[in-house]
This record gives structure tokens, sequence and C-alpha cells, in this order.
């Protein structure tokens, strides 16, 4: 990618990265002065993810793996160097795929896990209906490789489905899944594969990683070293000619100690053309001795110039088994300039190296892809995930002799300026998110807080909407840290927000309203009244979406009495005496039918036509079934009205019955006191009891929650219906004996 001039770099200095993407049911926007905000997102605005057949390109993850370049006992070797002495290996890993299976490869580093891997994949093309997807697990979660396999088997750019919908899509995938370098384990791993039920994985990990789980899918597949003769092969292959004896036994000592991993052997190979390039400079210079000086007396020289060269060769030593076992540094100092340029680059950046275009405008070199190469044909970079990094174990070996020396130090401004401009693509971004990250890091190590905090801000929208979240929550974690060490509440402000946004974004709403509440704070002190505002909006979507715990109990209304059914259920399980029992039981029946009576009073009152009842009050159903007179009942809305208020509606569409403790057909006792205690009342539109009846204390219940308004509660009764079911939830109610209609209040119905 060619990097635009430098008017255009200064006129795109301050420019963030702005757009929108869907993540689950919410639209997000990202990149506002004021922070990013979700809102719901309308219906026909949502996309609608097509399945990518295998007959049309595939488009793979943002920041997927490209091209592999370097050794091929790597995994990224010349097309033309066959894979050695894997091909039992191939073979067993081939047939379990075809059933179905998911293997793990695990192994030491430099093993050659991504060399086979690579092999596999492309030979189980048309194992599976739905092909191979190959898929990068360098610094990616669990979360980050479902998007990925979502990217990869569904057309859907900008969207990012929630866990649900995400394993809806994905139960339709039927793939071989290939990861490079998976970072999730445990449980992580077992969800990416609980996910895609219908996909074989076959996967590497870094060694050490932890034991599978005795119920685990996966099965582990040991990816051992080379058998010398294989090693010996790879060797000559890779120096570029055939071996003689001394370094044949070499080489072979080696094997003995290294137990055949194929990365040593690489770097075995590049100490070999390193020190073939010390013979031909020895052959050059014994040539240009003898034209510029001359000799006196003729030295005794072989006809053959292959022999003359290899008498050269044996003055050059060969590197000791202690010096192959730890390379690095002799490989680094025999790479040419602009090589050690970007290895010094790399190690400042943590092992990750950057592309080849930003090269020119870091460290000033301008063939970024001949050094790139040139480190991974001497077994020290790799490419993973659409750029280099270095190789296991050399950063460790780099860092005491190959300091940063300042290299890094504009690497966050011109990082700020590229992530913002309109040329690069969010691919691109995703490819470097890794070395973003790595800048990050080296800044904040060398205390340049400031710019941290301006590539994080600057960074974190776009790699936002390039859907790489798990590089979007570390940005965030980073720039956030730096902004308090610089003390700048704004900037904190800013940073607590947009965590808000993308703990809202992953169904955290605890972290998000934390996050909220504490941005909301930071700009009420700072002024920011914008700020202020979008804070605001959003801790109203996250209470209007049910994404937050309700903020506390909701006051009743002192006209509205606890509901029957609750008082009646909570009875048994505080009142173990059986004797106890039925007295409460008792007592709840009397209040059930009190209620029922008021209840059938208001709804035959001659004051109210029944005509004009409003939609969920009590109806009249009995005149429209054979005559029968109406049968009065009972709400289960929580915040059904209790006796005495008459201006309350009662539940609409539905009609339960007394629980099954406050029944009067379950308890012969609770019948007779009723019977024995019930009188009838003075007039039919009265709304209040004898008031010779002694009044009945209610338990003390805790206020209730109302409904929302038209939204009936379907109920399960547990005992036989006593009463009919409202004309809203059932057309036909259940014929009951009840009393005549002139009859205020009824008399209790007796079930069979």
């Amino acid at each position: 990618m060619a990097q635009p001039s430098g008017e255009l770099r200064q006129e795109a200095a301050a420019r963030t990265r702005g757009g929108e993407l869907v993540s689950g049911g919410l639209l997000v926007g990202v990149g506002a002065p004021d922070g990013s905000e979700a809102r719901p997102c309308p219906e026909e605005w949502r996309p609608r993810p097509r399945r990518i057949e295998r007959s049309e390109p595939a488009r793979g993850p943002l920041g997927g793996p490209g091209r592999a370049v370097g050794p091929l006992a790597m995994g990224a070797g010349p097309a033309d160097l066959p894979l050695l002495d894997r091909e039992a290996d191939i073979a067993e890993l081939l047939g379990l795929l075809a059933e179905g299976r998911s293997i793990r490869l695990v192994g030491q580093a430099g093993s050659g896990r991504s060399a086979l891997l690579s092999a596999v994949a492309e030979a189980s093309a048309d194992l599976a209906p739905g092909g191979v997807v190959q898929l990068c697990g360098h610094r990616r979660t669990g979360a980050d490789l479902l998007q990925d396999l979502f990217a990869a088997t569904h057309h859907a750019p900008g969207y990012r489905p929630d866990p649900g919908q995400l394993a809806g899509h994905l139960a339709e995938v039927a793939a071989v899944v290939v990861i490079d370098g998976a970072e999730p384990s445990g449980d992580e791993l077992e969800e990416l594969l609980a996910a895609a039920p219908g996909c074989a994985f076959l996967l590497s990990v870094s060694p050490g990683s932890p034991a599978l789980p005795a119920d685990s899918r996966l099965q582990d597949h040991p990816v051992a070293g080379l058998s010398r003769a294989a090693c010996l092969a790879l060797t000559a292959r890779l120096a570029g000619r055939p071996l003689d004896v001394a370094e044949k036994a070499w080489a072979v000592d080696l094997w003995f100690e290294s137990e055949g991993l194929p990365l040593r052997f690489v770097q075995a190979a590049a100490l070999l053309r390193q020190r073939d390039v010390a013979v031909d400079a020895l052959v050059a210079a014994e040539e240009d001795r003898k034209d510029v000086f001359g000799t006196v007396e003729e030295p005794v020289h072989h006809p053959d110039p292959a022999v003359r060269e290899s008498a050269l060769r044996r003055t050059v030593p060969l590197p000791s088994v202690a010096e192959t076992a730890s390379p690095a540094v002799r490989l680094a100092e025999g790479l040419s300039e602009p090589a050690q340029a970007v290895l010094r680059l790399a190690v400042a950046l943590g092992g990750e190296c950057p592309t080849a275009p930003h090269l020119p405008a870091l460290i000033d070199v301008g063939h970024g892809e001949a050094a790139l190469a040139e480190l991974a044909d001497a077994g020290l970079a790799v490419s993973i995930g659409g750029h280099h990094r270095l190789t296991a174990g050399a950063l460790d070996l780099l860092v005491p002799h190959w300091p940063a020396r300042g290299c890094a130090d504009g690497a966050a401004q011109h990082f700020a300026w590229w992530v913002g401009h309109g040329s690069v693509s969010l691919e691109q971004v995703a490819a470097e998110a890794e070395v973003v990250i790595g800048v990050l890091l080296a800044d904040r190590a060398a205390g340049r807080h400031e710019a941290v905090v301006r590539l994080a801000r600057a960074a974190a929208p776009a790699l936002a909407l390039a859907l790489r979240w798990g590089a979007w929550e570390r940005v965030l974690q980073l720039g956030l840290e730096a902004a308090r060490r610089v003390g700048t509440p704004a900037e904190q402000a800013w940073f607590h927000h947009e965590s808000a946004v993308h703990a809202i974004c992953v169904q955290q709403p605890s972290r998000a309203v934390a996050e909220l509440e504490t941005a909301l704070t930071l700009r009420t002190a700072a002024g920011e009244q914008r700020g202020v505002a979008a804070a605001r909006r959003m801790i109203e979507l996250l209470r209007a979406e049910g994404r937050q715990l309700p903020a506390g109990p909701t006051t009743v209304a002192a006209a509205r009495g606890p509901v029957i059914r609750k008082i009646a259920a909570r009875v048994p399980r505080r009142l173990r005496s059986s004797r106890r029992r039925r007295i409460v039981l008792a007592t709840a029946a009397v209040l059930t039918f009190g209620v029922l009576g008021t209840a059938a009073a208001m709804s035959l009152g001659p004051d109210e036509p029944r005509g004009n009842e409003p939609h969920g009050r009590l109806d009249d159903v009995g005149d429209s079934q054979d005559g029968l007179p109406p049968v009065p009942h009972t709400s289960t809305s929580p915040g059904a009205p209790a006796a005495g208020a008459s201006s309350a509606p009662a539940g609409a569409g539905s009609s339960p019955t007394p629980s099954e403790s406050g029944s009067a057909s379950r308890s012969p006792s609770a019948s007779a006191s009723v019977s024995s205690s019930k009188k009838p009342s003075r007039s039919p539109g009265a709304q209040e009891s004898d008031p010779a009846q002694p009044p009945v204390q209610e338990p003390a219940q805790p206020p209730v929650q109302p409904p929302a308004p038209q939204q009936p509660q379907p109920t399960q009764p547990s005992v036989p219906p006593v009463v009919t079911n409202s004309p809203s939830s059932q057309p036909t109610p259940t014929p009951t004996p009840t009393a005549p209609p002139s009859s205020a209040t009824p008399s209790p119905t007796k079930t069979a």
C-alpha cells in the first residue's frame, strides 16, 4: 500500500475514523466527538446474512492470514519444497477429520505445527460440504474467532451478531476449520467448538497449554520432530547445496541435541549460508590479491575451483552446538543492514513486525519486502495473520543484545495518522492490530503517555469498525491507563464512555453501567454538557432495554392490596403445623370470596351499563352461553385492585383460580368457615361486606410492581378451575353453577 503524500498527511493528522455497525439488535455509531453511542437498530436496517457458497470467492475475516512467506518448516515456505516426513501424520489427520473429529496439534516450539496445518488444510478441501476455512488465532479471543468464522462463511459486512444469533448462523455451517496458533483454552475453547457443532476443527496451540477435559470434543495429536534423514535433507535444500562430511556430522549432532525440531535446521541452514558468504569473501579476496599485488612465487592451486572453495571452507569453522542451540544473535549479526533495522524495530514492538508499507516512514527502509523475507528465511520471523512476528524464543534472546535505540519513537504519531486516513481500509487496520498494540506498549514503557492517549483515541474507533473487538478492548485499557497517568479528566471520561459501549456490545450490562457512571461524573465535573447528555442516553438505553437490573422496588399505590394468590401460595411454606395451616387456609378462603363478591357487585351494579365496560374489566359472558349467569373472577396480575377500589380496572385477559392452599374445594374446614361467616350484603351494588363480619387480618406482603398495561399474564392453575376464563383469553367459558344474578355476593362454588 503506497503511503499518502505529506499534504494529505497534514490534513489527516487529527482525523478520527467514524461509521456505523450493527451489534446484535443495536446500531452502534462509532467515532463521534463525544464518544460512540448505541441505540436500538430499526428492523429494516438489520443485516440479512447470506451464506457464501463454495463457488463464490471466499471473503475471509478482516486481518486474516494472507499468503505466507518464509521457510517451509514454519508453514510458510516455497511451494516447490514438499513437506518432509509427515505423510503418516497427514493421512491420520485426514481420516479423523473425515469422521467429523476435532484435533488439537501439540508439540514443542518449532516442531512444525504450522507446516502440518497448511498441508492438511490443502489436502482436506473436499472433506466437508463447506470446504476449508483457515483462521489465525494469534492474539484472538474465542469471540474473535467465532466472528472470523462467521465472516468467512457469511456475507454481512459491518455486522457482529450476538452469541445467540451467531450460534444460529454457525449451526448451519459444515466445514473443516483450521486455526493456526489458537490461544483460547479451557471453557472458552469448548464454547468455540460448541458454537459450530457441524464443523470439524483442526487447530494448533502453543506449548504449555492446559490439558483437555475428559468430555472435550477435541483430541490431542502430538507433533514430534523429524527423522535424521529428513533433517539432513531439509538442511541441504535450504542451504542450496549438498553437505560435506564435516557438515553432515555437525547436522547429526544438532539432530541429537534438538530432537529433530525443524526450526533448528531452518536456522542451521541459515548459518551455513552465512558461512558460504564468508567463504565467497575469501575466494574473492584471494583473486583480488593476485590481480593487484601479484606473487613472487606462484602458489599451487588445484585446477578445479570447487576443490579450492572446499579447501577455503575448511578454514572457516562451523558454529558450535551451543551456538546452534541459540543462534538468534549470530543470525542477526549476519543479516543485511535493512533486515537488521527491521529486526531492531520488531524487538522494540514486542516481537511484532509492521508490514512493508510502514517501514519507509518508521525506519527509512525502502525495500521492506526483501528485508522481511530475509528475516523469514533466517528462521527469525514467520508470517501469520497478515503480518510478520518473531519466532518462538527469538525475542528473549535478542532483547539484551539489540536495544531499541529510539527506533519506535515516532511510531505512535505515524499510526495515529494512518488509522484515520480515508485511503486505509478496515482490512488493513485489522491486519496491523497487533502492531498498534505493540506501539502502545513500547510508548508506555518509555513513559510517552501523551502519545499513547493520542494513538489509542485514533485506533479504538477503527478497530471497533474492523470488528477486532479483542484488540479494541485492549487499546481502550491502555489508553485509559495512560490518561490516568497524564491526569486529564476529559480523556479519562472518553475512555470510560467507550469502554461502556464495548461492554454493551459484548452484553456486560453491569460493567457498562459502572463505566457510564464514572464517565458521567467526570464529564459533569469538567462541564462537558454534550458528553453528559450522551452518557445519560446510554444509561437510559440500558434501563429501557432491560439490560440492567431494576434500579429499585417500585412504590405501589395505597389503594392496591396484596395479591390473593401470592398470599395463599406462601402459607404452606411458612407454617408447618397442620392445625395452623387449616386456620390460615380458612382465612385465605374468606378473603378470596370476599373479593369475588365485591368484584361481582362491581360488574353487575345498576349504575353502570354492562355494554360500556372498558377492555380489561370483568365481563359478563353468561348471556351468550345458553342463558348462564355471569361468573365473577379474580385478577392474576400482580397489581390487581383490592376490595373497595371501584375505579381500578381488573386484570385483562386472565381468569385464574385460587391456588392450592387457598382453594375452598380442597379444605373442608375452610368451606365450613366460609358458610358460617359469609352474610349477604344489603344492596346489589354494595362494595363492602357486612359490617357485622369480623375483619380479617391480611398477612403483611412486600409491595409488588404493577404490570405493564395490556399484557396479560397466563396462569397455570394447580386445582380444577372454579371460575371461567375471561373473553379476552378464552372465547368459550366453562359453565359453572353460580348464584343468581340478583345476589350481590355469590356463594362458594364447589368442584367435583
